[in-house]
């Protein structure tokens, strides 16, 4: 049985950021479980021309050490894909590059360990350890660490209507390895107001003249809202706005989190023209098969499988009235919602809980009740705003955790870097 400095449960971007950050670190030694067998982030939406909605400097590693090994600029010179990069004069790599660069990096790790399901987590008292087992090649595994951090993503979520609903109805996530599937339908119905959303639709759009299917576009927002892109606002992604967000009272919290979506949930400007502009092209020849629809939620789904045919209940909510759609192929691109991990079960005594029965994050990121032996990754923005899903931030927080685990700042950690001020003055007296 191993016995770690600190286990890391899951390898996202964000766990694979920690483990490149800890790894010259002689001193600490950290143990990275994955279930997957490889690294692949979002594989259903890694379409060809589609790119990150952040810059290269928001890599794994860079804001934290920009002279890291692990950074996106040296995987493009290992690559042999710098001066092209440089060339192509965009701040932004494309999706499919960035999943190629974080497996670049996950191969270079020897912490890293695939094929590694946790099963469960307990805590030993005796000697001060967590013990978690984990499942690899069939057989039981056992390893014991001082602390933990917790990386598992957030999985697909389905909105109740369609839970249960049978056929061949899928999920964003699935989007690449169902999309010759849904070509050859009579109907295509995306349902969703975000980025997977608006990629999808402008991919099937794209071939909706080779195939001549009814291509429809539902949301249940007042309009397609593009992301918030503007400088100060991305001053909210900001060691200064987790101060203020983090201190104010979780009642304010949880409305400010609703209110902010659609700083990190919006669509790309730059997509949402490109929409328009394919939409005009494909009208020059005559109508285009396609329904946008705005305002309209989802509330009911059927399946009828005689027919293939899926009758979606909707209702456009500014006008209260009730209407039904019949599509053949449904995609939903309802986003991703965070699960507490059953494998938490033995230990959630010992670990900290908000009156809504989410993590109670601290400022530090941690979630037990010591402060610092259980620390959380992502899943957070009840805590730390839109700060927590940002990849600009996860090297900070990172940084942070580093911090914790070793009991020194062994990468600076900016204290404020925004012009403006999130909160009032504090009052100076004389």
């Amino acid at each position: 049985m191993s016995t770690h400095d600190f286990i890391a449960v899951g390898l996202g971007p964000y766990n694979l950021g920690l483990a490149c950050l800890t790894a010259p670190i002689g001193d600490l030694d950290g143990l990275f479980l994955e279930a997957r067998d490889d690294f692949n982030w979002h594989p259903g939406m890694l379409l060809e021309s589609t790119r990150l909605q952040t810059p290269f400097l928001a890599d794994l590693v860079t804001l934290a050490d920009p002279t890291s090994p692990y950074s996106f600029l040296n995987y493009l010179k290992e690559s042999g894909r710098l001066y092209p990069f440089y060339i192509r004069e965009s701040f932004f790599p494309l999706r499919s590059e960035y999943n190629d660069y974080c497996r670049w990096a996950a191969a270079k790790l020897s912490s890293v360990r695939f094929g590694h399901e946790v099963t469960s987590i307990e805590y030993d008292p005796t000697d001060e350890r967590y013990v978690v087992h984990a499942t690899a090649a069939g057989q039981r595994v056992t390893h014991r660490a001082r602390h933990l951090v917790l990386g598992t993503g957030t999985p697909p979520h389905v909105p109740d209507a369609c839970r249960d609903l049978g056929g061949d109805v899928i999920h964003n996530s699935r989007y690449l390895e169902n999309r010759a599937a849904l070509r050859a339908k009579r109907s295509v119905t995306v349902v969703g107001s975000g980025q997977s959303a608006a990629e999808i639709y402008h991919d099937l759009l794209s071939d909706i003249g080779t195939h001549g299917y009814q291509l429809n576009w539902v949301t249940r927002s007042p309009r397609f809202f593009p992301l918030e892109y503007t400088k100060l606002t991305l001053e909210m992604t900001s060691p200064d706005y987790v101060d203020y967000f983090h201190a104010l009272p979780e009642a304010t919290r949880y409305r400010l989190e609703a209110e902010q979506k659609g700083l990190f949930k919006g669509i790309n400007a730059d997509l949402v023209n490109d929409i328009f502009d394919l939409l005009y092209a494909r009208s020059v020849a005559g109508p285009v098969p396609t329904r946008l629809m705005t305002n309209t939620a989802l509330s009911t789904a059927t399946h009828d499988p005689a027919s293939g045919t899926y009758t979606l209940g909707l209702r456009n909510v500014e006008q209260g009235r009730d209407f039904t759609l019949a599509t053949e192929g449904l995609v939903l691109a309802t986003g991703y919602h965070y699960r507490v991990p059953d494998f938490l079960e033995p230990i959630r005594d010992r670990l900290r809980w908000d009156s809504h029965g989410r993590f109670d994050v601290a400022r530090n990121y941690s979630v037990d009740h010591t402060g610092r032996g259980v620390f959380l990754q992502n899943a957070g923005t009840q805590a730390h705003s839109i700060t927590s899903p940002d990849l600009g931030m996860g090297a900070y927080r990172n940084s942070w955790i580093i911090r914790e685990l070793t009991g020194r700042e062994h990468y600076p950690i900016e204290q404020r870097i925004a012009f403006q001020e999130f909160g009032a003055p504090v009052a100076v007296t004389a």
